[in-house]
């Protein structure tokens, strides 16, 4: 069976090598993850050129997702080899560049000191190391170590978001969307975002003609707000890493699946983020724990799964990708398609007020019931923007669903799992001045068995979108 759960790989020092990339690209990577808060943009620009090359060689519509860093706020270096935080000790927190020591901890964002107040608890890292404010003067701070342990690098230091007076995107954001958009970046995720409102602030053209806009749900304020990003953008991210910093550890898989499950809802794809084979930073295998979360994170209906630090500065990305797409689609083979699909059929992508969407409903609805019964091999998806693709993709049909467009970035973005599950793409040249017939009639070809996607003598429906519709 065919891996359905896609993967998204951070590329960083151990993966950005074209012989590495082409490496992962055959393992299966589906997205290509750059970390804006990670090296300079003209670096980050060449990894992306360096991506788009190889895939290009490979024949491969690999996806290229830019995060943006966000308001992230930095401690100053603590050295290589580290510094013991001893837990209640009393350590002076102020502004600046100088380095961290066991006495003072300086931080990159000049507002800190006038936006913590005594009583707040903050958090080093991956949340390990606990600091709480006992003095603040918008000055300086003096801090209580509530939970100490040895820090390295320059790790972040997270503050509740509602205490941030800095919005989302930052300015600095906004330098990275000018760069990505103009180099034709094919997804921009927004970090740190608390409302609907942070995503539209992006300003971006919609999806296809602009990139789509992912929303990391990673602060109280964001899971709050969840139905009004969900509304405004077009995939969401499950950033467990600060979104367990904000929230109780305990109620972290709650959220996980609550936000996953209201965005099938909503018919908006999804990412399952962070640590999710973390241990594969320095070993050769997952444990037995992580494991069990890359299968739960599928069954719980990722349309893709997320590799951060593995593939980053890991020891072997390309071996920690094949691990992950070996777990994936042996979770996949477990899926329960039928109960699953059951469970939509109530369920409205969008409001019944515009006819399109409504249109849509019914029509995937009545796809996913025929290949059902008809026991259908392939479901080919003909659309100009990947809404009827990720229509179709939410029932998690057994058919494989093959998405076909003329438009070169929802080809990519479906290849990337940004249209839904289980779904195969292929590009077809544009026709202007074409009827949908005739386009209906030049995907078949690129789902042929010379393609690998389908073959000849199997049965197969075909569901073509309404933009599909229109002249391409």
């Amino acid at each position: 069976m065919t891996r359905r759960t896609k993967i998204v790989a951070t590329i960083g020092p151990a993966s950005d090598s074209e012989s590495t990339l082409r490496e992962l690209m055959k393992a299966g990577m589906d997205v290509a993850r750059l970390a804006l808060a990670h090296g300079s943009l003209d670096e980050s620009l060449e990894r992306y050129r360096r991506v788009r090359s190889v895939a290009a060689d490979l024949g491969l519509p690999i996806g290229i997702l830019a995060d943006l860093p966000g308001p992230k706020v930095r401690c100053a270096s603590f050295g290589e080899d580290g510094i013991d935080l001893i837990t209640d000790d009393r350590i002076r927190l102020t502004v600046g560049e100088a380095e961290s020591t066991a006495s003072t901890i300086s931080v990159d964002y000049d507002q800190l000191l006038g936006d913590i107040q005594p009583g707040d608890r903050l958090k080093i890292g991956d949340g390990s190391v606990v600091i709480d404010v006992v003095e603040a003067d918008g000055s300086d701070a003096i801090v209580r170590v509530a939970s100490g342990g040895t820090v390295r690098g320059r790790p972040g230091l997270h503050v509740p978001a509602d205490r941030l007076s800095m919005s989302t995107p930052t300015p600095d954001d906004f330098g990275f969307i000018d760069a990505f958009v103009e180099a034709g970046v094919d997804m921009l995720a927004v970090s740190f975002v608390r409302s609907g409102h942070d995503i539209r602030r992006v300003g971006t053209e919609p999806h296809p003609r602009g990139p789509l806009v992912i929303a990391k749900v990673e602060t109280r304020s964001a899971v709050d707000n969840l139905d009004g990003i969900i509304e405004a953008s077009g995939a969401i991210m499950v950033a467990r890493g600060d979104l367990g910093n904000e929230c109780a550890i305990e109620d972290l898989p709650t959220l996980q699946k609550t936000i996953i499950s209201r965005c099938i809802a909503g018919g908006l794809p999804v990412i399952t983020a962070t640590q999710m084979l973390e241990s594969m930073i320095s070993n050769t295998a997952p444990t037995r724990a992580e494991a069990s979360d890359v299968a739960n994170a599928v069954w719980d209906g990722s349309s893709a799964v997320m590799l951060s630090a593995e593939t980053a500065i890991g020891i072997d990305p390309v071996n920690v990708l094949r691990t992950m797409s070996r777990i994936a689609r042996r979770a996949d083979e477990e899926f329960d398609h039928a109960g699953w699909a059951e469970k939509l059929t109530s369920l409205h992508m969008t409001s019944s007020e515009s006819n399109q969407p409504s249109v849509t409903d019914a029509m995937t609805h009545a796809a996913w019931r025929a290949a059902t019964e008809l026991g259908v091999k392939t479901i080919l998806c003909i659309s100009g923007s990947g809404f009827t693709v990720r229509s179709m993709a939410r029932f998690r049909p057994k058919a494989k669903i093959v998405g076909v467009s003329s438009n070169e970035r929802t080809v990519a973005v479906i290849g990337a799992g940004m249209a839904g599950f289980a779904v195969r793409r292929r590009a077809i040249s544009r026709m202007r001045s074409s009827p949908w017939q005739r386009l209906a009639q030049r995907a078949c070809p690129a789902a042929d068995s010379g393609h690998g996607l389908a073959r000849e003598s199997e049965s197969a429906l075909q569901a073509v979108g309404q933009a599909a519709r229109s002249p391409c």
